[in-house]
């Protein structure tokens, strides 16, 4: 009796990696990056060429599209300065980015510091050698927080070559505008200032003349000092400007000189005087004790305030213990499940190879969750917003994953036999070794066990992701072995084998009866497919799927002859190369479609959260995916049963959803600020509360309203 789990899942499988390990939209390898929100570029002025004691800029251009921003080098209440890191050749020295002069960016109560539209920022190369060669090349690397109604963290490598003898001046004009938008230091300027109380008093004489008289606004270089959005009470008197300007309650500097722009309306460019702090500043504001706003949309990166305990290491390993076997109660994990059931009929009466495929099924469970939570761990280090479950917010991985169970169940009905596909050196090499069967359903059990988070889950994940890597990679093998432990234990039992009949023609219709479960499965898939690349994403993997499918027949129907299958097979090979170049590029994420299907929920933000919880109303956030089978779960039963509705109605809750189907840097992060690092998570603030209270993962009717009793 043939088996349903093959070798060929192995490439499959292996493709689903390169899935996940594909590089993040935005990043380029060129003199031009377009993000979307931005169009950057590399741009160079050496109007004498490249050669000692010559002039000679490199600059990142950047234009933004219309009501997108990025920052200045003191970005305000929020947000984060675009940086820039060189490679040059030997002999050339980069210096500091000569800021443009910035315009105030109000948002809401914050004042940040930025600019729209186009932007060049020129840096001052010093020529120390004639490089060798005729031309040389530069490098940079360039990271930018864009930002509107949301923000988006985004990067670009940029290369560049300039010819050594010639004049590369093309962009002289451009560098010329930047220049003359920077800030200017003003001769015979004196300025200082002094604390009273809760402010700083500026003092400012020797302006130009042109400058007497109007109305100041004052940008500091130095972050962290005085409250950017409130409007200083100004005066001149006898040519001197003063000012009085409310000091940052969490105040995290205390320069002794301070450097100051100062704009008027009408003047592109602001007047840079360094200031003199003349009195003591008062001690340091507790400013450690809230999280820094990073961009207009609050993006946080929560960090543990020390190296998690031994205790509470032990404390995650156990909550992976037990969420793990609670996670073969989750309906994601069914299909797997199934093929487990098949295996063990086929091999009721094989206690040898009923406990050897139960060893290989724990160690391939184990080993794949310990190799994703590396993955996950090392695209973390390296700066990605990311949580459990990322590789099902790839609109490919979800796709190779609708092909493999499409495949998996037409070979469970009998559509095609893998024996037919595979040379025959693979098929002796399988009967040698069926173990090898048994570990790779233990990986696609893992790839698809993903989208689900059992009871326990989520505590010990969040936790884990804020461990070192050993404990971390600890306690997601300690879930992988909770998960494997219900069928290592039936495959050592001697009892289990005795309770099943033994092999026979029923076993044709199990098979084909453990097929529905894979398609339904695929069904689920290309639901969630279409959430992340819409309507057309969906047609197009089920036109592929039914080519695919084609393939599988015409190259492994039983019963077709040689020359049957030959013209079908290159009949049905060449469909799914036509079928495939029209579907491949309809998979990409669209704008992610919110969940929120009634005029009851609104889409999560930080602000709305904070404006909601200032109108003192409770706020209860639901943090989902379209993928996430548990949060579909508790959509459908829980948050639209009437009893839970009627009292979300009479305790006024706002309700908000955070939906993470795509990658979403501020959903990622808030979730790591609530300790946690997948999705549900269902959270209810109290009003004026800064910190909610966190609901379980499998949400219940009772739960979910003595939470709301509590706010009484």
């Amino acid at each position: 009796m043939p088996r349903p789990a093959l070798p060929v899942h192995a490439a499959l499988l292996a493709a689903l990696a390169l899935f996940a390990l594909a590089p993040a939209a935005g990043a380029a390898s060129s003199h031009q990056v377009n993000t979307g929100q931005v169009r950057a570029e590399l741009v160079a002025h050496a109007p004498e060429g490249v050669v000692p004691g010559k002039p000679l800029w490199l600059g990142l251009v950047i234009e933004h599209a219309p009501k997108w921003h990025t920052y200045w080098k003191n970005p305000g209440d929020s947000g984060l300065p675009t940086t820039l890191n060189w490679q040059l050749p030997a002999g050339l020295l980069a210096g500091d980015v000569d800021w443009p002069t910035p315009s105030k960016l109000p948002f809401g109560p914050l004042m940040n510091f930025g600019y729209e539209g186009r932007l060049l920022l020129p840096v001052p190369v010093t020529v120390q050698q004639v490089p060798a060669g005729d031309t040389v090349t530069v490098t940079l690397n360039a990271e930018w927080l864009v930002c509107k109604d949301v923000c988006i963290p985004e990067s670009g490598s940029f290369t560049l070559a300039l010819p050594v003898q010639a004049a590369t001046a093309l962009n002289g004009p451009l560098f010329a505008t930047a220049h003359a938008a920077r800030p200017q230091a003003v001769a015979g300027a004196q300025a200082q200032a002094r604390v009273e109380g809760d402010m700083l008093v500026f003092s400012v004489s020797g302006l130009p003349a042109t400058w007497q008289g109007h109305e100041i606004d004052v940008l500091p270089e130095t972050p962290g000092v005085i409250q950017n959005a409130a409007r200083p009470a100004t005066a001149w008197q006898d040519g001197q400007w003063q000012a009085r300007v409310p000091l940052d309650p969490q105040r995290s500097e205390s320069p002794a000189t301070m450097p100051v722009v100062l704009t008027r309306s009408g003047q592109a460019a602001g007047l840079l005087v360094q200031v003199a702090v003349t009195t003591p500043w008062p001690t340091l504001a507790a400013a450690a004790a809230t999280a820094p706003a990073v961009g207009d949309a609050a993006i946080t990166t929560a960090l543990p305030a020390s190296a998690p305990s031994l205790s509470s290491w032990a404390g995650s390993l156990l909550l992976a213990l037990f969420g793990g076997l609670l996670l073969n109660l989750m309906p994601c994990v069914f299909p797997v499940l199934s093929l487990k059931v098949f295996g063990f009929a086929s091999h009721a009466h094989d206690r040898r190879g009923l406990l050897a495929g139960g060893l290989a099924y724990t160690a391939g469970v184990v080993l794949s969750f310990v190799a994703l939570a590396a993955l996950l761990l090392a695209l973390r280090a390296g700066g990605e917003q990311l949580g459990w479950g990322f590789q099902l917010q790839s609109p490919g991985f979800v796709a190779a994953l609708a092909a493999l169970f499409t495949l998996i169940g037409l070979n469970l009905a009998g559509a095609f036999e893998f024996g037919a596909l595979l040379p025959a050196r693979w098929l002796s090499a399988r009967a040698r070794h069926p173990v090898v069967d048994s570990a790779l359903t233990g990986v696609l059990a893992v790839a698809v066990a993903s989208p689900c988070t059992a009871p326990f889950m989520g505590a010990s994940l969040g936790a884990a992701v804020t461990m070192p890597a050993a404990q971390a990679l600890s306690v997601f093998a300690a879930l992988g072995l909770g998960m494997a432990l219900p069928y290592l234990l039936a495959s050592a039992w001697p009892g289990l084998a005795r309770l099943l009949p033994r092999p026979g023609p029923w076993m044709a219709h199990f098979k084909a009866l453990m097929a529905f479960p894979m398609f339904a499965t695929v069904v689920w898939l290309v639901w969630v497919l279409g959430q992340q690349a819409g309507i057309d994403g969906a047609a197009a993997l089920l036109g592929a799927l039914v080519a695919l499918a084609f393939v599988a027949w015409a190259l492994g129907a039983p019963g077709l002859g040689a020359r049957a299958r030959t013209g079908f097979g290159a009949l049905s090979a060449l469909l799914l190369a036509l079928v495939l170049a029209w579907a491949l590029p309809a998979l990409r994420p669209v704008q992610a479609v919110t969940l929120s299907d009634t005029a009851r929920w609104q889409p999560w933000s930080p602000e709305k959260v904070a404006e909601l919880g200032g109108q003192g109303r409770p706020v209860f956030v639901d943090f989902t995916a379209a993928w996430c089978v548990t949060c579909q779960y508790n959509k459908r039963t829980t948050l639209a049963d009437a009893e839970v509705l009627q009292a979300f109605d009479a305790q006024q809750v706002a309700l908000l959803r955070a939906d993470w189907t795509l990658r979403d840097a501020r959903i990622t992060a808030e979730l790591a600020r609530l300790g946690r690092s997948g999705v549900p998570v269902y959270a209810l603030y109290a009003p004026g509360a800064q910190q909610p209270q966190l609901l379980g993962e499998i949400l219940g009717v009772a739960e979910v309203k003595q939470a709301l009793a509590g706010l009484r």
